[in-house]
């Protein structure tokens, strides 16, 4: 469908750009192929996926034709509401695309607009402080499996169900009811039965079933089936008592202990619940971010046996160590629910890694996730709401981060994730390693990052410690809330502004720097349709942003223009006044200007303390007629006269040019006139003799020797035609149209673009192990394998698949794979597993048989020594 679309917060007035069905020539042959893949794939996807897929499409064109500074990601109507479907859209109607903010009114004035932003930036940045306060509040969280136990059910953790004074009693219950049970009459008594008999007496009332009442052999039937009336009341209570409760009081609370029951035994973690079940991942390879489930207990399976550490307190996969068992962050759902368990990368740092500690109790036989210290969860709740880590502590500590050179190339800034994360865009990120300690440069610094977590708050004025957190959350929620009541007021106190609005003006406005050329007449009724008016009829390059009046002076306000415009006109009826500005605007002198504009600002002065006797038959004759203004994009205010006195130094450069050229003429028919009379000579040349072995004779003067006249003739043509070029290149310099054809010139419609994505592998590995880089030189290829393959060391050398080193930009193809080394030579995977084997022989040698075992001294042979001999 065909649909108006709008920037969000843009004016109703302003022109909406009209999108609708994409039949444009550049974009035919793509939606031909994406029709076709949607209809070969038409019966895998839904009528809700369909739609979703349609509705990023447009958000998608809208993003490249309104030029968006990043992707379009929501849609409003003319009301406020967002839209998240097609389908309930009208044709022509008018939407607003945004980047991600929320909805601008665009009826509120630019101010206003300004502090609704302000304002959803800092509930953002208030956001993330209240979820990092909810999970340092966090305390006990112990495994357990959320669904059923059943292979495939997800894991999770939770608060434990019962505390364990509360754990204690429960099974001290229970031992109590089975041993009573186990000395039921008709039973067999327990002082007759041996340990092991008393053993599965108590097991059978463990699992014994729920029984009603009627069910219980105790209770003595009447002679007609029927159970007693004392015993149908008691009955009867007890149902109504166990509707209010629950069917069963402690079934709930049993299930949820049992379910958080775990064994650790030969490297499995085991479900005490369901001993046929333990934690382990399904699937061949294994990724960083893949959700622990319970599978079926397999001995020979290295997906489901885990490695304890001690000392980091992580349980690593034994068929990729590198992964650890670990809490998601990312993926957190609530407290309620629990936050999902996942493999994670191992992190060996010793702060903001606390959602891979895990600490077995082996009486509760329980895992408790989040065994760490303070500061570590502290520093894991920073990272995963994305703040900065030197709100939370100001020393220096070991943890996750980045560093990147300083703009000067002199200082080497340390960052923490958050705020790496915010600076991802800068060139020469790079990712700091373990047991670095350092402080957040963002909480030191005194010129704040140009990108940073918070988009309102200071970072340096945000104390989020531990006994300080909820003070500053406090402040901050309570700063917020008095702002957005603030700004609701507002509205009713600006009524009476917007009701003694002035009527449209009439006024003529010009092009800085043109003088009285190229007029446009504007009817404008506010200062900002007035600039966006002249913007769009004037045809600048960008947004105009400044007023100036014939004497310079600067306007801020349609009023402004209308008091400086009734100054002019009593100034007119003054004959004195009149010969005043007649004299200052035919001056030319710097010293004359600065005279004008301190007198155009104190007649501004004078005209606004006597603006409100304004006489309304004066007023209407002044707006009767169109006042002219001239308009910058921000630029300072040119003399009305610029444009003639560029027209006369064009004019003069112009002469002074045809002038040299006429010169030249006359000064290249001299030479030639010279040249022939030299020639029509024939003089002969002289023969001198000289000493020299080499060249005994030397040849001298002649017809074929330039005269002492044509050499100083010759002489000065040079230094003319120097001069000339001279001034051509400044001319061309300052000329738009040679500018214009230069830069046509270098940029054709069919140049290539030289950026090339290739497929790129370090050294010594499989080409498969790689990945995609781009670049426009070898250098930028150089820096962009170093980061996207991690490499410890920077790139330094390129090579073909072959081994062949490349030297040239041009050598470079699209889509080759090329190998990247940081100053070792061309090596394939089996060459460095070569050198990899020798080197571990060498130290197992050294290692078994002691140092002096590969101190080796090799001879020559007797026949090579006796070789030797004879030779010498």
């Amino acid at each position: 469908m065909r649909l108006q679309i709008l920037r969000n917060g843009d004016k109703k007035n302003s022109r909406p750009l009209v999108i609708g069905p994409d039949i444009s020539p550049g974009w035919k042959s793509p939606n031909v192929n994406a029709d076709r893949k949607e209809k070969s794939h038409a019966g895998n996807y839904s009528e809700t996926e369909r739609n979703q897929i349609k509705f990023h499409h447009l958000l998608e064109r809208c993003t490249e034709i309104l030029n968006l500074p990043f992707a379009a990601r929501r849609l409003f109507n003319e009301k406020g509401k967002e839209i998240f479907s097609l389908n309930g859209l009208q044709r022509d109607e008018l939407v607003y695309v945004s980047c991600g903010e929320h909805w601008i009114n665009p009826d509120l004035s630019i101010a206003q607009q300004r502090k609704q932003v302000f304002l959803r930036s800092l509930e953002s940045d208030v956001s993330k402080v209240k979820a990092f306060c909810s999970m340092c509040k966090v305390e006990a969280l112990v495994l357990q499996v959320q669904s059923d136990l059943v292979s495939g059910g997800k894991l999770v953790v939770h608060k434990p169900a019962v505390i364990p004074e509360e754990e204690e009693q429960v099974k001290g219950a229970e031992e109590t009811q089975m041993q009573n049970a186990a000395l039921i009459p008709g039973n067999a008594s327990g002082d007759t039965l041996d340990a092991h008999a008393r053993a599965h007496l108590r097991m059978e009332a463990g699992c014994r079933m729920f029984k009603y009442a009627w069910q219980d052999p105790l209770y003595n039937l009447a002679d007609d089936n029927s159970l007693p009336k004392n015993m149908e009341k008691e009955l009867f209570e007890n149902m109504q008592a166990q509707k209010k409760c629950g069917h069963f009081p402690k079934h709930s609370k049993l299930q949820k202990l049992r379910h958080q029951e775990f064994g650790y035994r030969d490297g499995q973690i085991i479900s005490l619940a369901a001993p046929q079940l333990v934690l382990g991942i399904q699937g061949s390879k294994p990724r960083s971010g893949t959700e622990v489930v319970l599978v079926e207990k397999k001995s020979d399976d290295n997906h489901q046996i885990w490695t304890l550490k001690e000392e980091s307190r992580t349980f690593h996969l034994v068929s990729n160590p590198n992964l650890v068992l670990a809490v998601s962050m990312t993926k957190a759902q609530n407290e309620a629910y629990g936050y999902p368990v996942i493999i994670q990368k191992y992190k060996p740092y010793s702060n903001g890694a606390a959602n891979q500690k895990w600490h077995y109790m082996e009486n509760k036989k329980t895992f408790t996730a989040f065994y760490s210290t303070a500061l570590d969860k502290e520093i894991t709740a920073a990272n995963s709401c994305g703040l900065c880590t030197s709100s939370v502590t100001k020393e220096n500590i070991d943890q996750p981060g980045y560093c990147y050179l300083s703009p000067d190339g002199k200082k080497k800034l340390m960052l923490c994730l958050a705020c790496g994360w915010s600076m991802r865009a800068e060139k020469g990120l790079k990712e700091l390693l373990p047991n670095s300690p350092f402080f957040c440069v963002s909480g030191s610094e005194q010129k704040p990052l140009p990108r940073r977590p918070f988009k309102v708050i200071s970072i340096a004025k945000a104390d989020l410690s531990s006994y300080e957190a909820e003070n500053t959350l406090k402040y901050y929620e309570e700063r917020l809330s008095s702002l957005w009541m603030k700004t609701r007021v507002c509205p009713a106190s600006h009524s009476g502004v917007l009701a003694s609005y002035q009527t449209a003006v009439r006024i003529i406005a010009y092009k800085n720097g043109d003088g009285y050329r190229n007029g446009k007449l504007i009817v404008a009724g506010t200062f900002h349709g007035l600039l966006a008016e002249c913007t769009k009829r004037l045809g600048l390059t960008r947004e105009a942003s400044k007023v100036y009046t014939r004497d310079g002076t600067s306007i801020l306000t349609l009023h402004d223009l209308v008091l400086w415009a009734i100054g002019e006109t009593l100034t007119q009826r003054d004959p004195k006044e009149q010969e005043r500005s007649s004299e200052s605007v035919g001056a030319e002198e710097i010293a004359v200007q600065k005279r004008e504009e301190e007198n155009s600002k104190k007649k501004m002065e004078n005209r606004l303390d006597c603006s409100e006797g304004i006489d309304k038959s004066l007023l209407a004759q002044v707006l009767k007629s169109p006042v002219a203004i001239w308009v910058s994009c921000g630029e300072p205010f040119q003399p009305l006269n610029a444009p003639q006195k560029s027209e006369k130094l064009k004019k003069q450069n112009w002469l002074k040019r045809g002038q040299i050229l006429a010169d030249l003429d006359t000064m290249r028919h001299k030479m030639r006139q010279l040249e022939g009379r030299r020639v029509a000579a024939r003089k002969p040349a002289s023969m001198v003799p000289t000493q020299s072995p080499v060249q005994p004779v030397i040849v001298e003067g002649g017809w074929t020797e330039q005269t002492p006249e044509e050499t100083e003739l010759l002489e000065l043509i040079r230094r003319t035609e120097a001069q000339l070029s001279e001034g051509q290149k400044l001319q061309s310099r300052y000329s738009p149209i040679a500018a214009k054809y230069k830069i046509t010139q270098q940029h054709s419609l069919y140049h290539a673009p030289q950026v090339k994505r290739v497929w790129a592998y370090q050294n010594g590995d499989r080409p498969d192990s790689g990945t995609y880089a781009w670049a426009s030189t070898i250098s930028e290829l150089l820096d962009d394998c170093t980061a996207r393959l991690k490499m410890s060391r920077p790139a330094k050398a390129l090579y073909t698949s072959d081994g062949e080193l490349i030297q040239s930009w041009d050598s470079i193809e699209r889509g080759t794979t090329i190998c990247v080394s940081s100053g070792p030579g061309f090596m394939t995977s089996k060459e460095k597993k070569q050198q990899m084997e020798v080197k571990a022989n060498y130290a197992r040698i050294r290692r078994q048989q002691g140092p002096t075992a590969t101190d080796i001294v090799v001879s020559p042979s007797r026949k090579l020594l006796s070789l030797l001999q004879l030779h010498n």
